[in-house]
């Protein structure tokens, strides 16, 4: 009878199973494929910069010892010798291997190796025949066994997922992902360095926050058992720094991760860091050359230049940078100035005209400001830019203007269509911040799940008095992926969220028994339902309507717009369809990813901010307690995709 398989061994491939069985070999030669400890003198980046240029006789000559460690990378063998290229943090470095040098044993687990098993290398610097810079191996050492194989070389990982999920093989087979992680903290390395220099001291505030305040986000919540009662994840470190301020301590900055409960996109992950900044003395216009001075010594730090690259743009942080007011802004896009007075009711028509949206918690001028800025003026933005001046409705802890008490002394930097800083004269005045956090608590009250809570004690702070002060936030994620050159967060962070794959071996896990489940009860007493259609419509019409089954690819937010999801769908012709789908309200993205939903396949293509959208998915919505529900259709997987309905 054959021998039963271990557990889990029947799923291994026949690489697999060969680097398992070359692992026992190991044990039987008393070689612990796991290894312990191993002391090296060099990195392949102290040796390469140094020795490349040396001739092949001054190395024979000079014998520079070296000892190093990394993982084989590349490796060929003829008879009694052989070649691989190891790679450790700084890069790689060819090793030549002679059986009679390192001696019959060691040769031995040298034959034995594979690609992806780590190693370490006593020898000397030595040229090959070619010219190449390579180490005489004298002691070969096996330090830890890979039981699986590498991405095949020349394409490593393929699938961008993928390379999120499994970093640590994105960060082997990489380069450049490698090159980005070194980076990064080398960025915020060279950030402490200047707001030190600036006289800033570096603090830490607490991530559980009990009240909401700081941004304009959505929070994540969670409950501490203890005290019994919930807790914010902070979505801004910007209060707590305030009381500092109030505190005595004039100069402060905390580099902190932020969490906020929001969607996913090339410029948001849900958990991010950033920097914020608060200066006794200084305002609005400090704050500006705070920041212009930190983008231009960090680039020189890190890069070595002040010119960069980003996204096909040529960058200039040398250079001062553009300061304009929203109005102005605003006014060179589209002739209107919104400087002058005007009425809510006027500054409404002149959205319609426009072809805004104007939804219920738009209740100002100032946000039909804002909302004229997010549309036409934003994306056009290239060269680092401060946009100042923002109305005072959408900058509830930003000082009023003292010309023109409907605005704020608070900017936003923008570079290649985004935002990367946000900074205030800070409101300092604690009446006037109670009125605001009031303000905000009614936007609550109209939907706005992203306006501020009433915050007493840190009024009860203000009115300790606190110094005229400048305060400002730089994304750090954002700033990396400038510096680095990258269009998506997720290659600056190691870890990016994602969705959770499906694990068919739990799906087979099932109890011995399984209790029978109730059936779940739904309320629909609290539902109202439009009336149903009482005109008759033409048959012949209607059924020219085609219904399809249609199964996510992709689906993401739509960049500016917080209601927006861009689906690409599978309709069964082999072409991807392309339909957006006002529903971010009800669901995010990432939840979407797979699930078979149906369309309107023949409408008219549709332009909704500058995207073709091609068709309608079906959704039902009701009203429940004087709120909208929104469900979109899915249906069972089982259907294929362009099924159509009758």
């Amino acid at each position: 009878m054959a021998e039963k398989k271990k557990k889990g061994q029947e799923k291994l491939s026949e690489q697999e199973r060969v680097r398992r069985q070359k692992m026992e070999d190991l044990k039987a030669m008393g070689v612990d494929p796991f290894g312990s400890a191993f002391k090296r003198t060099h990195r392949s980046g102290d040796i390469l910069p140094i020795y490349s240029d040396y001739t092949k006789e001054e190395l024979e000559e000079q014998q520079v010892p070296v000892t190093v460690a990394g993982r084989i990378m590349t490796k060929r063998r003829m008879g009694k010798a052989g070649f691989m290229h190891i790679q450790d943090l700084d890069g790689q470095i060819q090793i030549y291997v002679r059986k009679d040098t390192v001696g019959d044993d060691a040769y031995e687990i040298f034959k034995k190796n594979d690609l992806g098993d780590i190693v370490g290398i006593s020898g000397t610097l030595m040229k090959t025949d070619h010219g190449d810079l390579a180490i005489r191996a004298k002691e070969y050492t096996h330090l830890s066994k890979s039981l699986r194989p590498l991405p095949e070389k020349f394409h490593g990982l393929t699938d961008t997922e993928e390379r999120y999920r499994r970093r640590y093989v994105d960060l082997i087979m990489n380069p450049e992902a490698k090159k980005i992680a070194v980076t990064r903290p080398r960025i915020i390395r060279a950030i402490q360095e200047y707001l030190d220099g600036q006289g800033l001291m570096e603090v830490e505030t607490p991530v559980l926050q009990p009240i909401l305040g700081g941004a304009a986000a959505r929070p994540f919540i969670t409950h501490h058992n203890t005290l019994d009662m919930p807790f914010y994840l902070r979505i801004a470190t910007e209060l707590p720094l305030k009381r500092l301020i109030v505190g005595g301590l004039e100069g402060v900055y905390e580099i902190g991760r932020l969490f906020r409960n929001e969607g996913m996109d090339p410029m948001h992950n849900p958990e991010f860091t950033t920097v914020e900044a608060y200066v006794a003395y200084s305002d609005l216009h400090g704050m500006m050359d705070l920041i212009e001075g930190l983008f231009k010594f960090v680039s020189k730090k890190v890069l070595g230049t002040t010119d960069i690259e980003y996204k096909g743009v040529n960058l200039h942080f040398g250079e001062p940078f553009k300061r304009i007011t929203m109005c102005e802004a605003i006014k060179e896009k589209t002739g209107i100035d919104f400087k002058q007075e005007m009425s809510f009711e006027e500054a409404k028509k002149l959205a319609e005209e426009k072809g805004i949206v104007v939804e219920k918690k738009h209740n100002s001028v100032g946000h039909i400001i804002s909302l004229f800025f997010d549309e036409f003026v934003e994306e056009t933005i290239e060269q680092p830019t401060f946009v100042y001046e923002y109305p005072i409705e959408i900058s509830p802890l930003a000082k009023r203007n003292t010309k023109d008490p409907r605005f704020t002394d608070r900017y936003e930097l923008f570079i290649c269509g985004s935002e990367y800083a946000n900074a205030f004269s800070e409101l300092n005045d604690p009446i006037d911040q109670r009125e605001r956090f009031e303000k905000q608590l009614e936007l609550r009250d109209l939907g706005d799940d992203e306006a501020n809570e009433m915050d007493v004690d840190y009024i009860e702070a203000l009115e300790y008095g606190m110094p005229p002060t400048g305060g400002v936030g730089l994304g750090i994620d954002r700033f990396v992926m400038l510096l680095t050159n990258q269009k998506t967060i997720r290659e600056v962070l190691l870890f990016p969220h994602m969705k959770n794959l499906n694990d068919d071996s739990k799906k087979k896990e099932k109890p011995k028994m399984e209790e029978p489940k109730e059936k779940e009860v739904i309320d629909f007493s609290n539902v109202k339902v439009e009336p149903l259609f009482e005109e008759d419509v033409d048959f012949d019409t209607f059924s020219k309507s085609d219904f399809r089954a249609v199964k996510v690819k992709e689906c993401v937010a739509v960049p500016k717009s917080k209601k927006l999801l861009q689906f690409t769908l599978d309709d069964g012709t082999g072409k991807d369809r392309t339909i957006l789908s006002g529903i971010h309200a009800y669901y995010e993205p990432e939840e979407l990813v797979g699930k078979t939903l149906i369309a309107i396949t023949n409408l008219p293509p549709r332009a909704m901010m500058g995207i073709e959208s091609c068709g309608m998915l079906l959704s039902a919505i009701h009203e429940e307690n004087g709120e909208e529900r929104l469900h979109l259709l899915i249906v069972n997987d089982h259907i294929p995709a362009g099924a159509k309905l009758y």
